[in-house]
């Protein structure tokens, strides 16, 4: 196979940008060459190019960040991005746990809406649907994406009466859930045992995009209890991390749940 040939002039330029995009603050020339390692003249060429280009913006104090053109391609890549297409291909690329049911959704205030699902061959009692609502703080999706919420943002998202249970199981009140929460941001997926439906066990992970730090979506996979044993379930959590994993790449994201 042939190997491919970067042009350097470009590999600069994008390493230039990914320092500015990686960067919390804007940073200044001599920041720049500090952190890159370029020769000033080679980085002195790229910014100017860059500047004319409306790729990178000067600030008054002489320091850089991204410019309006790179919001232009951001908007364009956003604008032909289907994240029910997105879902659908990531999982067809993995072909693991064909037979049981998976769900994509998203947070909408205090409750997830259903926006895909595939519900799958193994009898659960329960069908899920595409714009189907559900309490966020009983479903594995829900959990999921509630543990990637800053502080404020989670208090926020919690400040409403506590929905009325769907079974006997799940957290009762704050404090369960923040508790369950926590397991989450250990284990890296969440589990809903049996909160949405008796004889359900549902296990989740966060989808994240290239633009929010906070989960976008969340993916799930439903067993019946039975059938969920201790390997079963990390096989179950595991899955849904990778697929979480596969479609944050999908979306842009650098980081992975």
């Amino acid at each position: 196979m042939e190997e491919k040939k970067l042009v350097p002039a470009v590999v600069r330029a994008v390493t230039v940008l990914d320092e500015l995009a990686a960067s919390p603050e804007p940073l200044s020339f001599t920041d720049l060459v500090k952190r890159l390692g370029m020769p000033k003249s080679s980085l002195y060429g790229l910014c100017t190019t860059l500047l004319d280009l409306h790729l990178i913006r000067k600030l008054e104090n002489g320091s850089f960040t991204l410019g309006t053109h790179v919001m232009g391609w951001a908007n364009a890549f956003l604008s032909q991005l289907d994240l029910t297409q997105e879902f659908f291909a990531a999982w067809d690329d993995m072909r693991v746990l064909p037979e049981e049911t998976i769900t994509l959704s998203i947070l909408d205030g205090e409750d997830v809406v259903y926006i895909a699902c595939r519900n799958g061959t193994r009898p659960l009692g329960f069908t899920f649907r595409a714009g189907m609502r559900l309490p966020a703080v009983y479903t594995a999706t829900g959990k999921a994406m509630l543990s990637t919420l800053p502080a404020p943002e989670l208090d926020q998202a919690l400040n409403h009466p506590w929905p009325d249970p769907l079974t006997a199981h799940g957290p009762r009140n704050k404090e369960e859930l923040m508790v369950e929460l926590s397991d989450v941001q250990r284990l890296g997926y969440s589990v809903d045992a049996c909160g949405v439906r008796d004889g359900m066990h549902c296990f989740g992970a966060a989808v994240f995009d290239s633009n929010n730090r906070a989960a976008v979506a969340g993916v799930a996979v439903s067993l019946l209890t039975q059938e969920a044993d201790e390997a079963a379930q990390r096989r179950a959590g595991e899955a849904m991390r990778k697929l979480a994993n596969r479609l944050s790449e999908r979306l842009g994201a650098s980081r992975k749940a």
